[in-house]
């Protein structure tokens, strides 16, 4: 792997063009995450915030255009290789082993090839998510929805990521539960992990990050630090309806 100099992203994508059959997802989308960084991926459903960070981590391949992890093109690279790279990914819908035990997932996955001394441990983890360790032999179809995505983070976390991908973490929970995963999510950020965050909480989102990509239809129409965006509520308006 080349080193990596100061000016290099940890994440970089360059011109990606997606399709789904004929429909034409991403047009041209160029964007840079920083180490360290926390970025807000906004806009209204069906833009293509899902199909950009499936692209990112190889679950769709781009017609055009380039990923770049600390400056290498990991463009072909099959998915589980670029999660060994550092970069883990929590769906939308969770992705949790239904079956398995609450342990048996958090401890089934490997830690990544860059964490040389492991932040992320199962104390560490079960710390971070009281209600998991009071759940540890239920199965995975045993908890209840906000429990479940504790659980695919904790998951990912288990991973040592440089980079944590997190799609809608918050979508149709309970308004305590939320505000949980929200206390989570800063939680992470304080550890200096690089985040990108997808989710329809604008005044949650432009809390917790550095900067706010906005895509519609597959193109980016704002990228800026959140009180960039706030300076124009008509933009707020029209692309994210508050």
């Amino acid at each position: 792997m080349p080193s990596t100099g100061a000016s290099t992203p940890l994440l970089e994508a360059r011109g990606l063009d997606t399709y789904y059959g004929q429909s034409h997802v991403l047009r041209g989308i160029s964007l840079a995450i920083a180490g360290g960084e926390t970025i807000g991926l906004m806009g209204r459903n069906g833009m293509g915030k899902t199909t950009l960070v499936r692209t990112l981590v190889g679950l769709v391949r781009p017609r055009r255009g380039q990923v770049l992890l600390d400056g290498e093109d990991i463009t072909t690279l099959p998915t589980h290789a670029i999660a060994r790279r550092g970069v883990a990914y929590v769906p939308e819908g969770r992705g949790i082993f239904a079956s398995l035990s609450v342990a048996e997932n958090l401890t089934i996955v490997g830690t990544a090839a860059t964490a040389q001394t492991p932040l992320w441990t199962l104390p560490r983890v079960l710390e971070l998510f009281p209600r998991l360790a009071q759940r540890l032999r239920h199965r995975g179809d045993q908890l209840s929805g906000g429990e479940q995505q504790m659980l695919a983070i904790g998951r990912a976390l288990m991973t040592n990521p440089r980079l944590l991908l997190l799609d809608e973490a918050t979508e149709g929970l309970a308004p305590i539960l939320r505000e949980e995963i929200w206390r989570t999510i800063r939680l992470i950020r304080g550890t200096g992990m690089t985040t990108l965050i997808i989710d329809k909480t604008v005044t949650a989102v432009t809390a917790i990050a550095d900067r706010v990509i906005i895509l519609v239809k597959g193109e980016i129409v704002f990228q800026g630090r959140p009180q960039d965006l706030k300076a124009r509520p008509e933009l707020m308006h029209r692309h994210l309806g508050v």
